[in-house]
This record gives structure tokens, C-alpha cells and sequence, in this order.
């Protein structure tokens, strides 16, 4: 039978979402994890309530955007843990607007957080991926790079950059030493929404967010899912998304 009993896990973004979610089910399931997110008191409670329940858990604050942050997330794994078997990069933020509005602002933000986090996580982990002999990177994408709406083209342009470097590691590590997956959810109750700048897109985004948003769980069973494999097998991309979505 397929297990996490064993496996180190470090995620980013898991203050709470979908990274709050994919440490509580993966250390339920018997995983070891590293919640980093900037909020330290945020992944502290977070922490703390999986080991009220019997899990392991440790913390580290990281803001992804900075390359050192991410170097001492795989450190202090290892430190915590001896070796880190899977990162989940899940930070990420979408201050989504027209083109025409032009946010360049934002435009960089979303650059920063959802392309060059997951570049400092490549960056991070992939040395010691390749030391240890094996190692797997999770990144959560989106949709919305799979289908552009108005409003969304730098949002789903980072994404789809992720899912292009994904690709790219996958091509590189046909030698079995590093596994990646890109997991693309649709609408998801989170609060993705509060780092929307404009407020009719940000009350839409949380109208349908309500309307048939599914939980973080469900994206967090898709985490696991793709980790319990064998080494021998990797999951490389997964859509999850509300079955009312179009």
C-alpha cells in the first residue's frame, strides 16, 4: 500500500489555503513537514495543532521572492529532519487587472512570487535533490493558465512560465533523480482574492469562489496523491477544479 509514513516535506505559502491544508493532511497521513510562509505566528499555531495530534512539525518564516529564504527552508529540513524528500512550492498571489490598467506594480509582484519563488525553490532544492539521489518538486499552478480570461493574462502568464519550467526539469531528470508535478486548481476557497487590488474583480473572484469553490483539502488529497507514488512513477501534471467550472 502506497504511504507518506517517512517522507520530509517542506511547503511554502503555509500560513493557510492550500498550504495549510497539504501540511495538515500529508503529517495525518504520517509525513514530516516544514511549513514557511512570513507569517510566523500564522505557521506556529499551524504547527503546533499537528503535534497536539501526534504529527511531527516544524517552521521556518520565508518570503519566496528571496533566494536566501529558500536555501535556509531546505537547510533547516534538513537540520529538523536529516534530508527533505519533497518541496511544495504553493506560494503565490494574484493581483489580477485588465491589461489597459496597467499595473506594473503588480505585474512584477505576481513575476516575483509566482515565477521567480518557484526559481528560488529550483535553485534551493535541486543541489541537494541530486546529493541525496532523489527528490520531487511540487509546484501548484492554475487553470488559469490553461484558459486565459479577461483580467488574468500576467497572472496566468506566471503560471504558465511555472508549468514551462516543470517541464523543462522533467526533461532534464530522465534520470530518475528528480520527480516533478504541477498541480493546477480551479476555484478554491481561499484567500487568494485579499491580493486583488480591484475591488469588482475581488468581490467577483469571492462570489465565485463561494459559489462553487471546492476546499483546499481536496487540492491537498492531489498533493498527496502524486507524492505516495513508487519512484518509479511520476504524476506530472494534475487539473483538480470544481466539476461546475467551465
Amino acid at each position: 500500500m502506497l504511504s507518506l509514513h517517512d517522507k520530509i516535506v517542506a511547503i511554502t505559502g503555509a500560513s493557510g489555503g492550500i498550504g495549510e491544508a497539504t501540511a495538515r493532511l500529508l503529517a495525518q497521513r504520517g509525513a514530516a513537514v516544514v511549513l514557511a510562509a512570513r507569517r510566523s505566528e500564522r505557521i506556529d499555531a499551524i504547527a503546533q495543532d499537528i503535534r497536539q495530534e501526534g504529527g511531527r512539525a516544524a517552521t521556518c518564516v520565508v518570503d519566496v521572492t528571496k533566494a536566501g529564504d529558500l536555501q535556509r527552508l531546505v537547510s533547516t529540513t534538513i537540520d529538523q529532519y536529516g534530508r527533505i524528500d519533497v518541496l511544495v512550492n504553493n506560494a503565490g498571489i494574484a493581483p489580477i487587472s485588465p491589461l489597459a490598467e496597467l499595473d506594473t506594480e503588480g505585474w512584477s509582484a505576481m513575476i516575483d512570487v509566482n515565477l521567480r519563488g518557484m526559481l528560488n525553490c529550483v535553485a534551493a532544492a535541486l543541489p541537494v535533490f541530486r546529493e541525496q539521489g532523489s527528490g520531487h518538486l511540487v509546484s501548484i499552478v492554475s487553470v488559469a493558465g490553461l484558459s486565459v480570461s479577461p483580467s488574468m493574462a500576467v497572472y496566468a502568464a506566471t503560471k504558465n512560465a511555472v508549468r514551462t519550467v516543470h517541464e523543462g526539469l522533467r526533461a532534464e531528470s530522465t534520470d530518475g533523480v528528480v520527480r516533478t508535478t504541477a498541480i493546477s486548481p480551479g476555484y478554491v476557497r481561499t484567500d487568494l482574492a485579499d491580493s486583488m487590488a480591484d475591488p469588482h474583480i475581488r468581490e467577483q473572484t469571492r462570489k465565485n469562489m463561494d459559489a462553487m469553490g471546492i476546499p483546499p483539502a481536496a487540492v491537498a488529497r492531489a498533493v498527496a496523491f502524486a507524492i505516495e507514488q513508487p519512484d518509479d512513477v511520476e504524476i506530472g501534471e494534475i487539473n483538480v477544479r470544481p466539476t461546475v467550472q467551465a
